[in-house]
């Protein structure tokens, strides 16, 4: 689906109002760092450019929670519901009422992600676990690839206890097919000296096996230049051609050769080692074509912002923009869609854009959109207006133009659907504009889509005056008679759904359950 808003967007105000103004399958990545519920209030370094910057990363069910977002959570996301439950039980009311505000967002992020997109979600230890059970809710288990631990500080005093000293990003895909490049950190100096202690012409290198464990009945196991591999119980493994050295032109037939004489063009070509004492020949990889160690689930590479370093704006959880560059360029491929809808600083927006991705972010904070530009000028990307210096390059710089800093939120151009996939109706019906379905018909049809089956417990009834209408997603208009928004539920189902999911009744259970387990 088609972006219904402009690249390089910030909205100003409540991310879920915007976030539902979206059109589903628009985005291609999502990174974000959202409050982690630390029960503390941030501000900005005084002075700063962030100056003025604050927020209460405290969270109550009468302040921060709709009865709306319980009410979708109940009829479309039970199992979200439940680890919502589980939240309030192990740790605290406030830790349920910050899921909760949390997983009506997650719902919506999920909606516009498109199927090959991927979703970061930054937080720390303090809640991280129960983010986790809430997004394999929405986004499913089996699309969880990492959580992905980064060194935040080098040290810590905290006495009685390990160091707290690392954040947690949360890795999902929409799907198993998504987007993936392989990124690299540089190797340590150290390593480079102590592995790569050989050179020649084409430059240092360091030597790796040839041959790989298990015996092979195939030509790989047979011998090559008076070296059996079958003899030590291993095989020949001969170099990928993506390992082979980027100036190798390959021979012509390569692919169909024999691992032996697949041996031989290498050996031709100097890259392979004999060494003077053995038989075992070992293979050459230089420095030069090692783009170094893949990235791993644990970052430590990469260092906090430090007190005295330009990038440090004295926002309040400001983080490097090396981390989100790392993610951006690992999930997303040049011109795909960014979005970060806790924008704070604008790291991601700022790091997509200096990787050539299209970007949107949103923020409740009045000066993000000064900040975004004032970081983008410090990185030679912005001029305040076109001069005589911007006239010969103009695709250097981004002006004032070029952004849109609105309120206003966008209006959706897709189908609107909000309901989960499982509890649609399998055939939607454009309402009349004169005579609306009756509640009898609306029955009816609904019957016919999924016979006498209740949509809450998923029991089947022998007569359909067991089953009463309700809605899927209550409406905000008061309208009832929108067919593609209801369903029928049993009478205990629907009484269930009344009293327990709102607000006091969420908590009452969460409590009776305590009692029935024997706590307090």
């Amino acid at each position: 689906m088609s972006a219904n808003w402009k690249n390089r967007t910030l909205f100003h105000g409540d991310n879920l109002d915007f976030m539902r103004g979206m059109n589903s399958e628009s985005v291609d990545l999502i990174a974000t760092d959202p409050p982690f519920n630390k029960s503390r209030d941030f501000h900005a370094t005084p002075d700063s450019l962030a100056a003025g910057a604050s927020f209460q990363d405290r969270w109550s069910w009468e302040k921060d929670v709709h009865q709306e977002w319980v009410d979708q959570l109940t009829d479309d996301h039970p199992t979200i519901i439940e680890a919502i439950e589980s939240a309030i039980h192990a740790h605290s009311e406030g830790m349920g009422a910050y899921m909760c505000f949390m997983a009506v967002r997650l719902l919506a992020m999920r909606r516009l992600l498109k199927p090959t997109g991927s979703i970061y979600l930054h937080c720390d230890p303090t809640a991280s676990h129960y983010l986790k059970a809430v997004m394999d809710a929405i986004f499913g288990q089996k699309n969880f690839r990492n959580q992905i631990v980064w060194k935040r500080t080098g040290a810590h005093g905290s006495a009685k206890r390990w160091g707290p000293i690392h954040d947690t990003l949360l890795f999902y895909t929409k799907s198993s097919k998504y987007e993936w490049n392989r990124v690299y950190e540089e190797y340590d100096p150290k390593y480079v000296e102590e592995f790569y202690r050989y050179e020649d012409k084409r430059g240092k290198y360091q030597t790796v096996t040839l041959d790989g464990p298990g015996i092979r009945s195939g030509s790989s196991g047979e011998p090559w230049r008076g070296v059996n591999p079958t003899e030590k119980g291993r095989h020949w493994a001969v170099p990928s051609d993506r390992a082979l050295p980027s100036d190798f032109q390959l021979p012509e037939g390569y692919a169909d050769m024999s691992c032996q004489e697949r041996l031989d063009v290498i050996d031709a070509a100097g890259l392979i080692y004999w060494p003077k004492r053995g038989k075992a020949p070992r293979y050459k990889r230089y420095l030069s074509d090692s783009p170094g160690n893949p990235v791993q689930d644990i970052i430590n590479d990469i260092r906090p912002i430090g007190s005295q370093a330009t990038e440090r704006l004295g926002y309040p959880t400001q983080k490097p923009l090396a981390l989100y560059e790392r993610i951006i360029r690992a999930s997303s491929n040049e011109g795909d869609i960014v979005l970060d809808p806790f924008a704070g600083c604008a790291t991601t927006c700022v790091a997509a854009e200096r990787l050539n991705r299209q970007w949107i972010g949103i923020d409740i904070w009045d000066k993000a959109s000064e900040v975004i530009i004032e970081r983008l000028n410090k990185e030679g990307l912005f001029a305040p207006k076109r001069t005589r210096r911007t006239r010969e390059n103009l695709q250097t710089f981004l002006f004032a133009e070029d952004f849109q800093f609105t309120s206003e939120i966008p209006v959706r151009t897709d189908d609107g659907e909000t309901a989960a996939p499982f509890l649609r109706v399998k055939e939607v019906i454009p309402e009349p504009k004169e005579k609306k379905m009756s509640r009898q018909e609306m029955v009816k049809f609904l019957l016919k889509q999924h016979g006498m089956r209740c949509q809450g417990c998923d029991r089947i009834f022998d007569d359909p005056l067991y089953l009463e209408l309700d809605h899927n997603t209550p409406r905000k208009d008061g309208g009832w008679n929108h067919i593609s928004n209801r369903i029928l539920l049993c009478s205990p189902c629907n009484r269930i759904k009344a009293h327990r999911f709102t607000l006091s009744g969420l908590r009452e259970e969460s409590r009776k359950r305590g009692r029935m387990r024997g706590q307090p």
